[in-house]
């Protein structure tokens, strides 16, 4: 009984196994398939990358054509008996978010154009998010900048010279990228920033507008004899004027502003003054009503007077014709006066 139910499980047993082998089988020819051509050509370019090691590299999400491509470059550029660069280090530089293509191209160029560059730096300008190649393109062939960035709406650089003319420049200013200060170093922007600077300065230091149209190359040495480039990823080649455009006559302007500006305080203190001096005059009215008030009173004591002196008898009848008589004398010479000046 027990070996006839063997005899009846071999075959179903026989069918598994030749399952799982032919499984096997097409995993292993897949991946020969996958791998076997990247396999020879680093048999054929002496990249030193195994079969297995292609394997593994998929399984730790790291593409091997991209690997095995930088690696020749490197061998075929002689870069490996340069810099001690193993598969490990591109597989770890592609792990970290590296380009390394080209960081792979970068060291080449670097290593055909005399420039000290190493793996270690250039990995490290990459991951710092610097085009490592761009970097080492702009030092073999300097790179020329417009001051201003035009993309940005600025057209020119307007300054104004020592007689108040108003002058516009554009500059180009043209740089090579200095290798050692790239990681950290400023961007173009600031030089952009720093040039422009510079050009305005030197501009509003010159007694007269002709000085800077009969030698712009003055301007262009002060800017570049500064040293712009401190802490910059780039080195200032030269600095040329492109162009100068003679603009408005600012200092007279601000000089009939400052005049016009001047005329309006005086007029505002001489509208002061005379509000002061109307014032004063309304006061001194107000004096002269207070004083002839003050008369119109005391001649009203006067009756008073003469009636007390009438009743103490200090004052005859005769003195008080006489007193009236006095005051109609005065009363006609003062008509006679009045009426002479009227004629």
């Amino acid at each position: 009984m027990h070996s006839l139910v063997i005899a009846q499980l071999n075959p179903l047993v026989m069918f598994v196994i030749i399952g799982i082998v032919f499984i096997f089988a097409l995993i292993f020819f897949a991946v020969f398939a996958r791998f076997i051509s990247l396999y020879i050509q680093c048999l054929m370019t002496g990249a030193d990358i195994s079969l297995p090691n292609l394997v593994m590299m998929s399984i730790r999400k790291v593409n091997p054509a991209t690997i095995v491509r930088a690696k020749i470059i490197a061998v075929q550029a002689g870069l490996t008996e340069v810099y001690e660069i193993s598969t490990k280090d591109l597989e770890s530089h592609f792990l970290a978010g590296g380009n390394v293509p080209n960081v792979i191209r970068a060291l080449v160029a670097a290593k055909k154009a005399n420039i000290d560059l190493d793996w270690q730096t250039a990995q490290a300008i990459d991951l710092a998010g610097r085009d490592i190649l761009e970097a080492v393109r702009t030092s073999v062939y300097p790179k020329v900048i417009d001051c201003p960035d035009t993309r940005k709406g600025q057209m020119t650089l307007d300054a104004v010279a020592g007689d108040g003319i108003l002058l516009k420049a554009r500059a180009r200013v043209t740089v090579r990228t200095n290798i050692h200060q790239l990681i950290g170093g400023a961007t173009e922007e600031t030089i952009v920033a720093r040039v422009g600077q510079g050009i305005v300065q030197a501009i509003g230091s010159t007694a007269s507008y002709k000085m800077v149209l009969e030698n712009p190359e003055m301007i262009s040495q002060t800017v570049l004899n500064q040293g712009l480039e401190a802490q910059t990823a780039f080195e200032i080649v030269s600095i040329d004027i492109a162009d100068i455009d003679v603009g408005e006559n600012i200092g007279a302007r601000l000089s009939a502003d400052q005049a016009e500006a001047d005329m309006r305080v005086a007029q505002a203190k001489a509208e002061q003054r005379r509000a002061d001096f109307t014032a004063r005059e309304q006061e001194m009215v107000a004096h002269v009503q207070e004083n002839r008030a003050k008369v119109v009173l005391a001649e009203a004591e006067v009756p008073m007077a003469i009636a007390e002196g009438f009743r103490n008898g200090t004052l005859g009848l005769m003195d008080y014709y006489e007193l009236k008589n006095v005051q109609a004398d005065t009363q006609m010479r003062t008509t006679i006066a009045g009426t002479s000046l009227v004629k």
